[in-house]
Parts: C-alpha cells; sequence; structure tokens
C-alpha cells in the first residue's frame, strides 16, 4: 500500500485572525515568528506553492526593541532611483517616526521575495499604538515564545529547573 500526501487547494486554506503585542518583544525575533504564520508553516496543510498562512495583526509596534546597540549602529537604506539619491536612517530615528515601518520591513524581509511573499504580506497589519480596527475579525491573542530576549532566552523551563536541582550550571 503506497502513502500519497494531500495536496490542500487554494478554496480549502482556513484562515484565521491573530494579534501580537509587541510590546518589549526583540525585533528579529518577533519577526521570525510573525513571518512563520503568514506563511502558514505551523499548519499540518502547509503547501509551499500556496499561501496558507493566517492573518496578523501587531499592536505596540512603538515598544519594540532592538537588542546591543542595534538602535544607535543599525542604518535602513533607500533608495530614489536618481543619481546620488541613496538615503539613510538611523533606527532610532525610524523607531520613533515610523515604528510600524521597522517591524513591517523585518518581517518582509523574511518572507519570500515573490508574488507568493507579497500575497503574505498583505495579510500583515501592524500599528503603533494598543488600538487597531480589526475588531470585527475577532483576531485571538497570540503570545510568542522566546520572543522577549533577555539572558535565560534560550534556555527551557526544564533546563533551567534541572540546573537548580543539581546546583551546577548548564
Amino acid at each position: 500500500m503506497q502513502k500519497t500526501t494531500q495536496s490542500i487547494k487554494a478554496s480549502e486554506i482556513d484562515r484565521t485572525w491573530w494579534v501580537v503585542d509587541g510590546e518589549d518583544l526583540v525585533l528579529g525575533r518577533l519577526a521570525a515568528q510573525v513571518a512563520h504564520i503568514l506563511r502558514g508553516k505551523h499548519k499540518p496543510t502547509f503547501t509551499p506553492h500556496l499561501d496558507s498562512g493566517d492573518h496578523v495583526v501587531i499592536i505596540n509596534a512603538d515598544k519594540v526593541r532592538l537588542t546591543g546597540h542595534k538602535s544607535e549602529e543599525k542604518i535602513w537604506y533607500r533608495h530614489s532611483g536618481y543619481p546620488g539619491g541613496l538615503r539613510e536612517i538611523r533606527y532610532e530615528k525610524l523607531m520613533t517616526e515610523r515604528p510600524a515601518l521597522m517591524v513591517e520591513k523585518a518581517i518582509k524581509g523574511m518572507l519570500p521575495h515573490n508574488k507568493l511573499g507579497r500575497a503574505m504580506a498583505r495579510k500583515l497589519n501592524v500599528y503603533a499604538g494598543p488600538n487597531h480596527p480589526h475588531a470585527a475579525q475577532k483576531p485571538e491573542p497570540l503570545v510568542l515564545s522566546n520572543a522577549r530576549g533577555g539572558p535565560s532566552a534560550g534556555r527551557s523551563e526544564a533546563s533551567s529547573v534541572s540546573a537548580d536541582a543539581t546546583g551546577g550550571e548548564q
């Protein structure tokens, strides 16, 4: 008996709405996990050639943080297309002026760079404040694991408990 892989059709895709509170989350960790959900890789029906991901609403984008000295050293470049049209903005200025753009750019960079990725990015909504106009869709709160960062971000609960029980470091 030969097993066959079930391929989902575009009409069979079931999408849900998620809301993520970006307060005190590290930008890269937030972006990686949200891109995973936008792509649909968290579902057992994931199909690489279809947009099977869910809708994600991110609130409090102005409270997302960068680790280390990235806010002073990291630079966002854009070009107008004209000679001498290269513009650069430091992330500390971008965080104060357009925090939603900073989060969107980080997430879009982790999606496929083609038509499919652009369709996935259209399901992303980022807002600087705590309010959003998507209450009618009844988004469910999504708690991201390991997005807070910090000294014990990589350690799981079990390893920290075992380290405390043995009295040694892991």
